[in-house]
């Protein structure tokens, strides 16, 4: 008896051999765009890059595969399926494994990744010095125990961090075992509202920071390289910052008005907390002279990427190594390679050189304008204005997000085709303004706790529950998009981005 259930156990393939029913999705739909037939004014090349786009696009919703498996896949398909390609300019001749392969690896060699690349080595610092703790515990030791002012204050640790944090899941990871610790030294109950709201404003408040500060997000970078790349200019810091941040100053007061109404604190103060505070700032000890360094230097980095082109010529991406160059040397510096190597999330930068890759060949190969012009000719876009060309596809970026579990694939996937259509509409209004305000909505990760890391972070710690969440999330969104439309005809017009 044991034999035959052995054998017949044998027989049978394991559930972990087979292959994820998103994969193999993702696979049929890759072969059924391929054997689509070719529109006349597709050429072929553009026509087998949009079947890998497809492909990209499931498996990332999907997540049948890791995204450093996904980026791996789609630079392969990239070299097998562009190289097999006639040339556009010269059907006579095939691209070559060659050229593509260098097509799918042009986006490391973009500026946009090595600003990546420096912010994470910046946010690693953070982790490693304790810096990013210190600030946090600072920051709640000034704002009292009232719980009002506790919430408000987790706002403002938020926002503290993301001028010197580069990295949403950084900032998340280091304010929720902070936050986590005061819920537990205040003797509050983990699932109070009082600790709910205060998790569910650390994550919320970190997409609307996102939104109002360009180094706060890895998809903001992505999208100053698509600028870079196919538009031939890029918002600089200060001009992102002054279009986002007064949206997120709004949206910040929204989030507490919202969370204190729906998830309202069972006291009104919270007896010991700034004891507890104080407590866990005391066991820090004094700044330490690396803390003081990397303080340092970070206040000249936000001085230097605030007075880019105004005082100075350098760009984000070099003044961020020139900083990097301080913390890294012997005896000033405050780091050692072999401290941060460990910290860094190398898949992150393969993910992100692969993004601008991908996005890149969507323009080569004139799939992306291609794509543009369809979505053009069949929605009418071509006849609104700016604001209602702004309205629909912010509408669009905000209920796609709902399927992305990452808002660096989703804008790698829909960016480059919506600055292809950007630059296909008629009219008097500025491509480079569209393209960041739309990139402002691909932080829209309110709804559910899987469209962003960072919600994923504070979930787990099991305050809330994913139903609090989206009833909060969905007022954030749709106070976020109503209001975004007054900035496009107030603020921001008035700027000149629209």
């Amino acid at each position: 008896m044991t034999d035959t259930v052995s054998s017949a156990s044998s027989a049978r393939p394991s559930s972990k051999t087979l292959l994820p029913v998103g994969l193999l999705v993702a696979i049929a739909a890759l072969v059924g765009v391929l054997l689509l037939p070719l529109p006349a004014d597709l050429p072929v090349a553009g026509h087998r890059v949009l079947a890998i786009l497809v492909f990209a696009v499931i498996v990332w919703i999907t997540e049948a595969v890791s995204y450093e498996a996904s980026a791996i896949m789609i630079t392969t398909l990239l070299a097998f399926l562009v190289g097999t390609a006639p040339v556009i300019d010269d059907p006579s001749r095939i691209y070559g494994s060659s050229t593509a392969i260098s097509m799918a690896l042009t986006g490391f060699a973009n500026p946009a990744l090595a600003l990546v690349t420096g912010a994470l080595f910046i946010s690693a610092a953070m982790t490693h010095t304790g810096l990013d703790k210190r600030i946090a515990l600072m920051t709640l030791s000034k704002v009292g125990t009232s719980t009002r002012h506790i919430l408000g204050g987790t706002i403002l640790v938020t926002f503290l961090l993301s001028l010197v944090v580069p990295s949403a899941t950084a900032r998340s990871a280091c304010v929720v075992p902070i936050m986590m610790g005061i819920i537990a030294a205040f003797g509050v109950e983990k699932r109070s509202n009082f600790a709910a709201g205060m998790m569910i404003i650390v994550a919320q408040a970190t997409s609307i920071w996102n939104i109002g500060i360009q180094t706060a997000a890895a998809q903001n970078l992505l999208l100053t390289g698509f600028m870079d790349k196919l538009l031939g200019e890029r918002v600089s810091w200060i001009d992102w910052l002054i279009a986002g941040a007064p949206w997120a100053i709004l949206m910040s007061g929204v989030l507490l008005f919202i969370v204190v109404k729906l998830l309202p604190p069972e006291t009104n103060a919270i007896s010991g907390g700034k004891e507890a505070v104080a407590r866990s700032l005391q066991e820090l000890g004094s700044m330490s002279g690396a803390q003081k360094r990397l303080l340092t230097v970070s206040l000249l980095l936000l001085l230097c990427w605030a007075t880019e082109g105004k005082l100075h010529s350098f760009d984000t991406t070099t003044t961020t190594y020139a900083g990097l160059v301080l913390l890294l040397l012997p005896r000033f510096g405050v780091m050692t390679w072999k401290d941060v190597q460990a910290r860094i999330p190398w898949g992150t930068v393969i993910v992100f050189g692969v993004g601008i890759s991908l996005g890149t060949v969507l323009l080569t190969t004139q799939a992306g304008q291609w794509l543009g012009a369809q979505v053009i000719t069949h929605t009418g876009l071509d006849q609104l204005g700016p604001l209602g060309i702004f309205a629909i596809l912010a509408a669009f970026l905000i209920a796609i997000h709902l399927g992305f579990a990452s808002a660096t694939a989703l804008t790698s996937a829909m960016m480059p085709i919506l600055i292809a259509m950007l630059q296909s509409l008629p009219g008097e209004f500025s491509r480079l303004g569209m393209t960041m305000l739309l990139g402002f909505v691909v932080s829209y990760g309110f709804i559910l706790p899987i469209n962003a890391p960072q919600n994923m972070v504070c979930l787990g710690t099991e305050t809330f529950n994913a139903r609090q969440f989206a009833r909060i999330g969905l007022l954030i969104t749709l106070v976020g998009y109503l209001s975004m439309l007054l900035f496009a005809v107030t603020w921001w017009r008035w700027l000149g981005w629209i």
